[in-house]
C-alpha cells in the first residue's frame, strides 16, 4: 500500500503488520485533517510562525505523517491544488526542522568529525527540503569520481599507496605522491567529466548547492573546492580549506606539516580546474594584495559561513520571488550557527515585517535584539511600534471582504476569478484571483506604473493576477484578454487560490468562493461562449465581449 515506507524495515524485523498497517492509517487520517483546516485558518496570510503548533505534537510516527503528505503531492491530474499547497508548506516545515536539528548536532561534533561535504549537504537539504537528497547518495557520487581516479592513478603508477584498500586512512607523506593523486584528479574532475566553474551563470544559486554541482558538472569556487578537498582526502591527500577573499581557495602543504610560513604551501583553485598557484599568483587571480591571515586555514563552521553568506547576497539579489525564500532559509542558517549576530537578527526582523508575515516572531527577534544590544533602541522601538500596529490591525478585521457582481459599483467589472488571460502590452501569461471595481493601490505605485497614461487611467476595474513567472500583479481591465490557448499558469501560490484546472480556466476553491461567489458561474458561462467553437468563434466573441 505505502511502498516507500520499506526503507524504514529490515528483513530481520519482527514486525506486527497489522499494527503498522494501523499506525501509518490514523498518521494518513491525521495529515488529512491538519491539511484541510489550514486553507481556511491561513487563506488570507502566511502560515505564522506558530502555526505548525500542531504538527509538532504529533501522536504518530513522523515518517507515517511525512508519506501521506508525499501521497498528497504525487497525486496525478489538475485536482486538489489547495490540498497540495498546504502539504507542501507542512513538508516543507518538517522537513527543514529536522535538517536543522541535524545542524545544531553537526556543530557540536569536535572539528575532526565534522564533514566538510557532510556540511554542505545539510545546506543543500535545508534550502531544498522537498528534493530527495541525502548524505549517503551524494558519498556514493563522490565516490564513484573516487574511483575513477584510482583507475588513471593505476595507470601511472600501479604500485600508488592510494590504490590500497583503506586509502584515505592513513595520509600519504611524500609530495612526489602526493602530486601525482592530483594530476589524476585534475584528469579525471576537468578532462574525462568536464567539471568547470560557472563563469556565465556565477550568480546561479544552484553553483551553491551540492547535489546540483555533482548533477551539473558546474560551481563556484568554494562548492568546487568542497568537493575537490574530499576526494582528494579520501585518496590520502591533506588538502585545507582557505577563506581567500573574493575566490575560495585550497591549500597543499609543501614544507613541514603545520607551517604557519604562507610561503610553504602551494594554493589550488578548483574553479579554476585544478591549477596550481604561488602566493603572488593568487595575489593576481584577485587583483589586489591581501594581509598573511588570509592565506590561513579555516574550520569546517568557517566553511559553512562563507556558503550560507553566498546564498544570503543571492537571496537579497533576487527580485522575481516575492517571498524571498532563499534570504529566509539562509538567514535561519546563519542564525543556527551564529544565533546572537545582531546584524543578521535585525535583517530577519526586517524581512517578516516587510513581508507582513509572522509578527509574534518579529517582536521575539526585536526583544533579543536588544537585549544583546541596547544601541539598538532606535531602529528596535520603530519596528516595534509599527508590529505592534499591525497586530492591531489584524484583531480588528471583521472577516473576508465578500463582492457580488449585483452591486452596482461593480458593473464595469468585465472579467471573473479563475479565467486564464494574456497581458496587450507585456504579453505575459496570468490567471485572475481577485478585482476591485478601481485601482485600489497607492499613489507611488500608480505613478510609478504610468497609471494616469491608460485610456481610462486608474477608473476601470483592476485585476490581481498571478503570472506565469511566479510573480504576482495588478493589472488594469483594458490590458487584459483572454488567451485564445489557456494552459496551466506555473506560480508557487496557485493552490492557495485555486483547487482545480479544468484545462481551460482554474476553479476557486473554498475560501475563495467565499469572497467572490457570484464568478464562479460567470467564469463557465464565458469559457463555454469562448472557447467552445474553436479560435474563430473564440476571436468573434473577444470583439463581441470589447
Amino acid at each position: 500500500r505505502w511502498p516507500s515506507l520499506l526503507k524504514y524495515y529490515s528483513h530481520s524485523d519482527s514486525v506486527c503488520w497489522l499494527e503498522e498497517y494501523k499506525a501509518r492509517h490514523n498518521a494518513g487520517l491525521e495529515a488529512q485533517r491538519i491539511v484541510a483546516s489550514f486553507s481556511k485558518r491561513f487563506f488570507s496570510e502566511h502560515v505564522p510562525c506558530d502555526g505548525f503548533s500542531d504538527i509538532e505534537t504529533l501522536g504518530c510516527p513522523s515518517h507515517f505523517f511525512e508519506d501521506e503528505l508525499m501521497c498528497i503531492l504525487n497525486m496525478e491530474g489538475r485536482k486538489g491544488l489547495t490540498w497540495k499547497y498546504y502539504a507542501k508548506k507542512i513538508l516543507y516545515f518538517l522537513r527543514q526542522q529536522n535538517i536543522l536539528k541535524n545542524l545544531k548536532e553537526y556543530l557540536q561534533r569536535p572539528t575532526e568529525r565534522q564533514s566538510f561535504l557532510e556540511g554542505a549537504v545539510l545546506i543543500d537539504q535545508y534550502c531544498n527540503p522537498l528534493s530527495d537528497i541525502c548524505l549517503k547518495s551524494v558519498q556514493a557520487q563522490v565516490d564513484d569520481i573516487t574511483d575513477k581516479v584510482r583507475k588513471v592513478l593505476r595507470t601511472k603508477n600501479p604500485r600508488h599507496p592510494s590504490l590500497a584498500s583503506k586509502a584515505g586512512e592513513v595520509l600519504i607523506p611524500e609530495v612526489e605522491l602526493q602530486r601525482q593523486v592530483l594530476d589524476a584528479m585534475n584528469c579525471v574532475l576537468y578532462e574525462q567529466l568536464k567539471y568547470k566553474g560557472n563563469e556565465l551563470d556565477y550568480y546561479n544559486s544552484l553553483n551553491s548547492y551540492i547535489h546540483q554541482v555533482l548533477i551539473r558538472r558546474t560551481g563556484i569556487p568554494i562548492s568546487l573546492s568542497v568537493l575537490y578537498l574530499t576526494i582528494a582526502r579520501q585518496l590520502g591527500v591533506k588538502l585545507e580549506p582557505v577563506n581567500f577573499p573574493s575566490h575560495f581557495l585550497l591549500r597543499w602543504c609543501q614544507g613541514k606539516e603545520g607551517s604557519t610560513d604562507i610561503f610553504d604551501y602551494t594554493y589550488i583553485d578548483a574553479f579554476g580546474k585544478g591549477k596550481q598557484l604561488t602566493v603572488k599568483e593568487c595575489e593576481y587571480l584577485i587583483g589586489h594584495h591581501v594581509t598573511e591571515e588570509f592565506y590561513g586555514v579555516v574550520t569546517s563552521k568557517e566553511v559553512l559561513q562563507r556558503m550560507v553568506g553566498n546564498l544570503l547576497n543571492l537571496g537579497k539579489r533576487e527580485s522575481t520571488d516575492q517571498s524571498y525564500q532563499l534570504l529566509r532559509d539562509s538567514l535561519d542558517l546563519y542564525l543556527a550557527m551564529y544565533p546572537d549576530n545582531v546584524q543578521h537578527l535585525m535583517l530577519q526582523a526586517r524581512l517578516y515585517f516587510h513581508l507582513g508575515i509572522w509578527p509574534e516572531k518579529v517582536l521575539d527577534i526585536l526583544q533579543h535584539i536588544q537585549a544583546l544590544d541596547p544601541s539598538q533602541h532606535g531602529a528596535v522601538g520603530y519596528l516595534v511600534q509599527h508590529t505592534l500596529e499591525h497586530i492591531e490591525r489584524r484583531k480588528e478585521e471583521l472577516g473576508p471582504e465578500v463582492k457580488h457582481r449585483s452591486d452596482e459599483k461593480h458593473k464595469e467589472v468585465c472579467f471573473s476569478i479563475g479565467l486564464i488571460m494574456k497581458h496587450k502590452r507585456y504579453g505575459y501569461n496570468c490567471v485572475i484571483y481577485g478585482w476591485d471595481p478601481a485601482c485600489m493601490m497607492g499613489h507611488e505605485w500608480i505613478r510609478n506604473m504610468n497609471v494616469h497614461s491608460l485610456p481610462h487611467g486608474p477608473h476601470q476595474p483592476f485585476y490581481n493576477v498571478l503570472v506565469e513567472d511566479g510573480s504576482c500583479s495588478s493589472a488594469a481591465q483594458e490590458n487584459l484578454e483572454y488567451n485564445a490557448e489557456p494552459r496551466e499558469i506555473p506560480h508557487p501560490d496557485i493552490g492557495r487560490y485555486f483547487s482545480e484546472f479544468t484545462g481551460v480556466h482554474y476553479l476557486a476553491n473554498t475560501e475563495l468562493e467565499i469572497r467572490y461567489p457570484e464568478d464562479l458561474e460567470l467564469t463557465r458561462a464565458t469559457v463555454q461562449k469562448i472557447y467552445s467553437s474553436g479560435k474563430e468563434r473564440f476571436l468573434a466573441g473577444m470583439q463581441g465581449w470589447e
